[in-house]
């Protein structure tokens, strides 16, 4: 039997050498690309958020308050290690005053500062809640001619987080920057402005003046977040630092600086990398309102 010369020379078919070349580079940056993801999300981005040296125990705490729905709150970045007494004196010493309490005549008196731009430097907070139950403490800072715009902080004792054998305060400093309704709930409510690392570093500054700061130091706290949003809708960005103050005690000022304690070098690596990150940050249509 004859085979025709078609048959006969015939041969598997292999891709061109250009051909194989491009499909050996694809598989090179898939692998390559693999690689850096495994190296950032199992070697440094976890290195970059362990940082709880200072004050180990406070790794399984709350990073959040929540609403009275039970919507996220406003992030926890503000601690103090004192005496309720000692809390009250640093704050007051600061000029920071007590709010009052939610009554129907503080309500009263909240609308009218608001609507006729009267002062009312101890106006009430709304609540907020940890483990439970509301803030202990709340304290503010009138910033204009009525309660509308103000510094304010909560804090909640925290038994189970204290530092030393000193009692121990969580908090959450934000500043409300105007009246409106919630964008979750429809309330009228107070909004914050985003910028919380701001009133974080404002408070401890102005404790650290005032000579009531024995020390100083950072935890992580909720993390670096570029866009989220609290209990109300309004939108914050964080380095995800708490910041912790050691007030001091025995009703003494204190009249050198706090003592700081240095953050590891992954925290400050973690901060560089957030400042250039903060910059890049789209503007949110919601801050205006």
């Amino acid at each position: 039997m004859v085979r025709t010369r078609e048959s006969s020379t015939s041969t598997p078919s292999t891709p061109p050498r250009g051909e194989r070349g491009w499909w050996r580079r694809l598989v090179g940056i898939f692998l390559v690309a693999f690689i850096v993801y495994g190296w950032l999300a199992y070697g440094l981005l976890p290195w970059l958020w362990k940082h709880y040296e200072h004050q180990p125990n406070l790794e399984p705490a709350p990073k959040t308050s929540v609403t009275a729905e039970g919507i996220p709150g406003d992030p926890l970045n503000v601690a103090l290690a004192g005496t309720q007494t000692e809390v009250v004196r640093a704050m007051l010493a600061a000029d920071w005053m007590p709010a009052d309490p939610i009554t129907f005549g503080t309500s009263v008196r909240i609308v009218k500062s608001t609507l006729l731009h009267r002062s009312y430097p101890t106006a009430p907070v709304s609540h907020l809640y940890l483990w439970g139950r509301r803030q202990d403490m709340a304290f503010e800072q009138q910033a204009g001619s009525s309660a509308a715009r103000r510094h304010h902080v909560r804090l909640w004792k925290a038994e189970y987080f204290a530092a030393d054998g000193r009692p121990f305060w969580l908090g959450c400093a934000t500043f409300d920057r105007g009246v409106g309704l919630s964008h979750w709930t429809g309330k009228v409510t107070h909004h914050i402005d985003a910028d919380l690392d701001q009133e974080r570093d404002r408070l401890m500054s102005d404790l650290r003046q005032a000579g009531q700061l024995a020390q100083t130091f950072q935890v992580t706290g909720i993390g670096p977040t570029l866009w989220s949003r609290n209990g109300n809708g309004d939108r914050y960005f964080t380095d995800g630092e708490l910041n912790v103050g050691v007030l001091v005690t025995n009703n003494l000022k204190r009249l050198e600086p706090p003592v700081e304690l240095a953050n590891p070098g992954n925290v400050t690596l973690k901060n560089k990398i957030w400042s250039w990150l903060r910059r890049l940050r789209v503007p949110d249509p919601m801050e205006k309102e």
